[in-house]
Parts: structure tokens; C-alpha cells; sequence
């Protein structure tokens, strides 16, 4: 039996379109690292390089929406192109700005812009693969491949730019993280071959996708998820430090998205009889109960096997929610509802790691754990009581694996 995977890379060219896209979200796990250990190394302050950073995730995920939009209006090319033009001129301003010690307004104002300019290129290829292979059962595929690429991003984006940032000059990791990002884009915007026409004239001064109410669900899931990954992050490195080895911490981190990569190239291999409303439930209540076993642990190496199967839930959840909201909302409004379950992420990533933040400060590392539990657990407890919302009409459920 061939390798899906394989046979979704030989989808006529889209290669080359994995590729760019791939250079193109780099940047995404490295502009906000690379921003608090440029800051910090300038002014010696990692809660104002913590700021500085924040305020670039926020506008990111404030965006993401409205660039989704537009790109549904207006076509990819012509809204990728002068956001990247934006972000290049605002991410120079921004390190002239710290290296020059100008004001901190506009530090942040530079940062702000930069954020919310991030070239989508990962909501973007969803929507590509949704019109190459719209009724495909290689779909589910393509979007599972999608998810496993963003993990593998998250992996190598913070060693490349740390790296950078901590061996060569200060500077090293944002300018590589800007390179990447206009490089990226600009050859993504050359594959005309893979993108989608704009939405009909009649469609687009349309609704928002926000409209449609299963993707109000959705939404839910995706700031859960991002609320137990900003956790994560923040109780794996408080872990670490409590138990004399701080220096283990990446690996901890490394090892809840090696679980949630691994179980992403599983899930996109699997032909599904099971509805994709009940899986979705399915996972978030495992990722629940695998989640408890770390407010338990209290050794690093112990540690490591429960964070990677805390991990192993991650990826099913997103590809879930990735692929309802492509089968729910009207065609014209695939690129808006990809970037609003992304601006869940982003705003949950920023909840659920200043919350974890607090608890470690009063409770303990092991403590701060609880929040990616009772997010997860909400999460659960809305899907499943809304069910009926997340049906897929059956005129939508082009691939029956999927349907219902």
C-alpha cells in the first residue's frame, strides 16, 4: 500500500509549494524568540524583551483574521505581497529602533506591526490543499502533513534561532528570521499554479466565517489548545529548573512536540469510520486524562515519557479542527476561518502561559500543569455538547470518512 503522505506530495506541483511554505512559517517560532534575546542582550532586561514579544504574538492573532479575509476576496498573491513589504519595513525599523535605543514606543509600535504583517503562508497552504484536493480523500492527509510540518517548525525554529542569537551577533536571529519569511513568502506567491481564485464578487462583502457556529466551536478548541501549549511551555522550563536541571528543559519541550508530531503523520495515515465530531471529542478527553499524570511527576527523566504522551493528542486536535472548519463554512470564507482558529491559538498560548506563570510563582511548576488540564476538559465538555453544531451538512461532506 503506497504512503499517503507520498501521495499527496505528488499532487501536481505541489512540491515546490510544501517547500516555500515551509521557509515561509519558519519564522513564526522564531521572530518572538529571537525578539526577547535581541532585547535582552541590548538592555540586559528579559521582561521587557517578554513584552516587546508579547505585544507582536497579540497583533499576530488580532490580524490573522482580517488577512484571512482578504486573501478570500482578493486572492492570495495580492495580499501576501504588501503584508510582506509591511513586515520587512516594520521588522527593520523595529531593529534599527532597539539598536539604536530609540524611544520604547516605537519599539513596541514596530514590533506590533511586524507581528500583525507575519506572512499567513500557513493558513495559506491549507486553503491550497483544500482546493486541490476538495472531495479527495487525500485531504484529511494533506491537512494531518500540515500540522506535522508546523511541529517540526516548532522543533527547529527555537534551536536555529537561540543558536544564531547566542553564537554570532545579536542581531543574527531576528535579521535570519526576516530573511526567511520574505524568501518564503515571495516563493509561495510564485506558485500560481496552486492558488485558489478569489471568491466570487457577489461573496465577498459576505459575512464572516465567524458566523458560521460550529466554527464559534472550534474556536473554543483552538484557545484550549493554545492555552495548553503556552502551559507547557512555561511548566516544562519551571519543572526543569525546580528539579536542579534547568538545562533539560528544551528537551522536555522537544519531547512533547516529538508526541504530538508522531502522532499527526499516525493520524493522517488512518481511513476513519468513526465521525469527525466524535473523534474530536475522542482526543481532547485524552488529552485530559494523559495530562494529569505530569501534576504527579517529580523527576525529569520520569518526566519526559508522560510529557511525550501528553503530546500525542496535540496534533488530532488541531487536524480535527482544521478539517471541520474547511467542510463548515461556505468555500468563499476557508482562508477567515483557517486565521480565526489560529488567533485562538495565538490568544491561548498568551492566556495560558501567563496563567501558568502565576501558579508556578505561589504553587509550584508541578501545580501550574492543572491549567492544561481544566483547558483541555472545557474544550471537551463544549465539543460534546455541541454536537449537533458541528454536524457537516451532507451537500458539504464530500469525503465520506469525514461526513456526519
Amino acid at each position: 500500500m503506497a504512503n499517503p503522505y507520498l501521495q499527496v506530495l505528488r499532487t501536481p506541483h505541489a512540491l515546490p509549494m510544501v517547500l516555500a511554505a515551509f521557509i515561509g512559517r519558519l519564522p513564526l517560532s522564531m521572530v518572538g524568540l529571537g525578539c526577547v534575546l535581541l532585547v535582552a542582550s541590548e538592555t540586559g532586561s528579559y521582561g521587557l524583551g517578554g513584552a516587546v514579544a508579547a505585544a507582536g504574538a497579540v497583533t499576530t492573532a488580532l490580524a490573522g483574521p482580517v488577512l484571512g479575509r482578504w486573501a478570500d476576496s482578493h486572492g492570495q498573491r495580492r495580499v501576501l505581497l504588501p503584508v510582506l513589504a509591511v513586515f520587512v519595513a516594520s521588522g527593520l525599523t523595529f531593529l534599527f529602533a532597539v539598536k539604536g535605543n530609540w524611544p520604547l514606543v516605537v519599539v513596541f509600535a514596530s514590533a506590533g506591526l511586524a507581528g500583525a504583517c507575519i506572512p499567513p503562508v500557513s493558513s495559506m497552504i491549507r486553503v491550497r490543499w483544500t482546493h486541490l484536493l476538495r472531495g479527495s480523500h487525500r485531504l484529511p492527509t494533506a491537512l494531518a502533513m500540515e500540522s506535522v510540518v508546523d511541529e517540526f517548525v516548532f522543533i527547529v525554529g527555537p534551536v536555529l534561532v537561540t543558536f544564531l542569537s547566542t553564537t554570532g551577533h545579536a542581531t543574527s536571529g531576528v535579521v535570519t528570521a526576516f530573511t526567511l519569511a520574505a524568501v518564503g513568502s515571495l516563493l509561495f506567491a510564485a506558485q500560481g499554479r496552486t492558488e485558489p481564485p478569489p471568491a466570487p464578487h457577489e461573496h465577498r462583502n459576505g459575512p464572516s466565517a465567524m458566523r458560521t457556529p460550529g466554527l464559534r466551536v472550534l474556536f473554543v478548541v483552538g484557545a484550549a489548545v493554545g492555552c495548553i501549549l503556552g502551559a507547557f511551555e512555561i511548566a516544562l522550563v519551571a519543572f526543569a529548573d525546580e528539579m536542579g536541571a534547568k538545562s533539560l528543559s528544551g528537551v522536555l519541550i522537544a519531547g512533547l512536540a516529538v508526541g504530538s508530531m508522531a502522532s499527526g503523520i499516525g493520524w493522517g495515515t488512518v481511513h476513519w469510520r468513526m465521525p469527525l465530531r466524535h473523534r474530536l471529542v475522542g482526543v481532547l478527553v485524552l488529552l485530559t486524562v494523559l495530562s494529569i499524570p505530569l501534576t504527579l511527576v517529580h523527576d525529569v527523566w520520569l518526566m519526559m515519557p508522560f510529557v511525550v504522551l501528553a503530546g500525542i493528542s496535540l496534533s488530532p486536535s488541531l487536524i480535527s479542527s482544521f478539517t471541520l472548519a474547511e467542510l463548515l463554512v461556505p468555500r468563499a470564507a476557508v482562508t477567515e476561518a483557517f486565521t480565526w482558529i489560529g488567533t485562538a491559538l495565538g490568544l491561548g498560548v498568551a492566556v495560558g502561559a501567563s496563567t501558568a506563570g502565576k501558579i508556578v510563582d505561589v504553587y509550584g511548576a508541578n501545580a501550574s500543569f492543572l491549567v492544561a488540564i481544566v483547558a483541555a476538559g472545557i474544550a471537551a465538555v463544549v465539543v460534546g455538547l455541541c454536537q449537533r453544531l458541528l454536524h457537516v451538512p451532507a451537500e458539504h461532506a464530500t469525503v465520506p470518512a469525514l461526513a456526519r
